[in-house]
C-alpha cells in the first residue's frame, strides 16, 4: 500500500535539486517536449510517435509489473519534470493518482484506454495491436495539444506506426490460424491475453494469479489443474518476471508438455522484446510453437 508520507519526502527532494520553474510541465521553446510513460511498452509506442521531436522516457523500468509497482522519491521529480504524461488507464496505474497529487504536476495526461471497451475489469487491451492503434491516436493528439509546433512530425510518425500496426495484426493473425482449433487453448501465469485472444480466436481456460501480487490458493491451482486436464491443454505460460517454478508445477501436475515465456507488462532486453512490435511477434512465435 502507498504511503503518501513518502510522497512529501519526495516533494522536499525536487525542491533540494533546485528544479527550475520551466521544467516543471510543458514545453520549453526550443526544447523536445519531455513524454513520460508509465510504462515501457507505452513508452515503446510513443517514442515512434514522438520520433524527431520529443524525448519519451518510461517511468517503470524494464521488467517491472504496472500492477504492483511502489514508485520510488525519484520518481516524483520525472512526475514533476513531464510536459506530457501517458498512461494506460482501466485501473492498471492505481498509484499514479495519488503520486500526482503530490507531486503537484501539472502535465497533462493522456490516458491511452479511453473510448475502448474495458471487460471485466481488465487493464491489458495493449495486447491486442487493434488496440494499441487507438492508444497510437491518443499519443499523437497528446503531443500535438501538448507541442502544437510539432504537429506535422506527430502526425506523420503516427500514421507510419499505424500502417506497421496494422500489418502487425494481419501476420498475427496469419500464424495463429496455423494452429489447430483443438489446441487454441491457454493457461497463463496472469489475465493479460484476453484482448489478443479475442481478437484471434484464442481461449484462456484460466490464469494462475488470481490477484496480481498474490499466491494462489491451493483450491484455484486444483481447478486450473483439471481444466488443463480436459481440455488438453499443450502449453501453459509464464512470464520473465515471475518465478516459474510455479507454473513449471503446474504444468507437470497437468501433464502439460510445453512451459513458455511471454512478455506482456513490459518489454524485454534483448532484440527480440525490446520494443511493442517485436516483443508481440515474439510473443506470437511462442504461443504458436506452443500449442501447434
Amino acid at each position: 500500500m502507498l504511503r503518501l508520507p513518502v510522497f512529501f519526502v519526495s516533494l522536499l527532494l525536487a525542491v533540494a535539486l533546485g528544479l527550475p520553474a520551466s521544467s516543471v510541465a510543458g514545453a520549453v521553446p526550443g526544447a523536445p517536449l519531455h513524454v513520460l510513460a508509465t510504462t515501457t511498452l507505452l513508452a515503446s509506442l510513443a517514442a515512434d510517435v514522438g520520433r524527431g521531436r520529443a524525448e519519451v522516457t518510461s517511468l517503470m523500468p524494464v521488467g517491472a509489473s504496472p500492477e504492483t509497482y511502489q514508485p520510488a522519491p525519484a520518481d516524483m521529480v520525472r512526475v514533476q519534470q513531464a510536459g506530457l504524461i501517458v498512461q494506460n488507464g482501466a485501473g492498471l496505474e492505481a498509484w499514479l493518482a495519488p503520486m500526482l497529487g503530490s507531486a503537484a504536476a501539472h502535465a497533462p495526461i493522456v490516458n491511452c484506454s479511453d473510448g475502448l471497451q474495458i471487460v471485466a475489469a481488465n487493464p491489458h487491451l495493449w495486447l491486442d495491436p487493434e488496440y494499441a492503434r487507438h492508444y497510437v491516436v491518443a499519443m499523437r493528439d497528446g503531443m500535438i495539444a501538448a507541442d502544437p509546433a510539432g504537429a506535422a512530425t506527430y502526425r506523420a510518425n503516427a500514421a507510419a506506426l499505424d500502417a506497421r500496426l496494422a500489418g502487425l495484426t494481419a501476420r498475427i493473425r496469419r500464424q495463429l490460424a496455423t494452429i489447430p482449433p483443438a489446441n487454441r487453448n491457454m493457461i497463463v501465469f496472469h489475465n493479460a491475453w484476453l484482448y489478443y485472444n479475442a481478437r484471434f480466436g484464442l481461449r484462456t481456460l484460466g490464469a494462475i494469479e488470481e490477484v496480481p501480487g498474490s499466491e494462489p490458493s491451493a483450491e484455484h491451482i486444483a481447478q486450473l489443474v483439471d481444466l488443463a486436464r480436459a481440455a488438453h491443454v499443450r502449453a501453459i505460460f509464464a512470464e520473465p518476471e515471475y518465478n516459474a517454478n510455479l507454473v513449471t508445477a503446474v504444468a507437470r501436475s497437468a501433464g502439460i508438455p510445453h512451459v513458455a515465456l511471454l512478455y506482456d507488462d513490459s518489454v524485454g532486453t534483448s532484440p527480440q522484446t525490446r520494443d511493442y512490435i517485436s516483443m508481440l511477434e515474439t510473443d506470437t512465435a511462442t504461443i504458436v510453437r506452443g500449442l501447434k
